[in-house]
């Protein structure tokens, strides 16, 4: 535990280096502004608590890597019960926001917006806690794509460190057959 009580993960404690981020945070403009919520929602379905970008703040010139921000809010609606007195933003949620960033990246060379669900997360690692306060950085690099699928590779950062990091798979919606 921290000094201000939350508990902190931190890898070089454990004698392994932090691992780098999949963008350079230091060549870009983090105050920039590529899409705020609305713009984000025209191109991604999700909507209300779980609409978790607040901005996309970079994107590369052919759509294949993102950086966006999450305010990790003292009131998000997870606060209150994960967990009392030591509120951690639940990791699912984390990939969940990279998972979005991803949606947004892919979505936005189709013709038209599809709605995506998440097939697979893979190689799910959380290095540090997040906490409401934080500003965490969601970075998106994409390993491929197709007209109805694609992979990437997603992490946090917050503070300059990598909080988590995985590699999610998406699919259209409407490519998916009932049984």
């Amino acid at each position: 535990m921290s000094r201000t009580g939350t508990v902190e993960h931190d890898r070089a404690d454990s004698g392994r280096a932090d691992p780098g981020t999949l963008i350079d945070l230091g060549a870009i403009d983090l105050n920039g502004l590529v899409a705020g919520r609305e713009e984000i929602g025209s191109v991604n379905p999700h909507r209300h608590e779980l609409a978790l970008l607040d901005e996309i703040v970079w994107v590369n010139d052919d759509l294949t890597q993102a950086v966006a921000r999450h305010r990790c809010a003292e009131d998000a609606f997870w606060v209150r019960g994960h967990f009392p007195d030591l509120p951690l933003m639940p990791g699912v949620l984390q990939v969940e926001a990279g998972a979005q960033l991803a949606c947004y990246i892919w979505n936005r060379r189709q013709p038209t917006p599809k709605l995506a669900a998440f097939l697979r997360i893979e190689s799910a690692a959380f290095r540090r806690s997040v906490v409401p306060g934080d500003e965490m950085y969601v970075l998106c690099r994409e390993v491929k794509m197709g007209r109805r699928r694609f992979i990437s590779d997603v992490q946090g950062v917050v503070n300059g460190r990598v909080a988590f990091e995985a590699r999610v798979t998406g699919m259209a919606l409407d490519d998916i057959k009932a049984d």
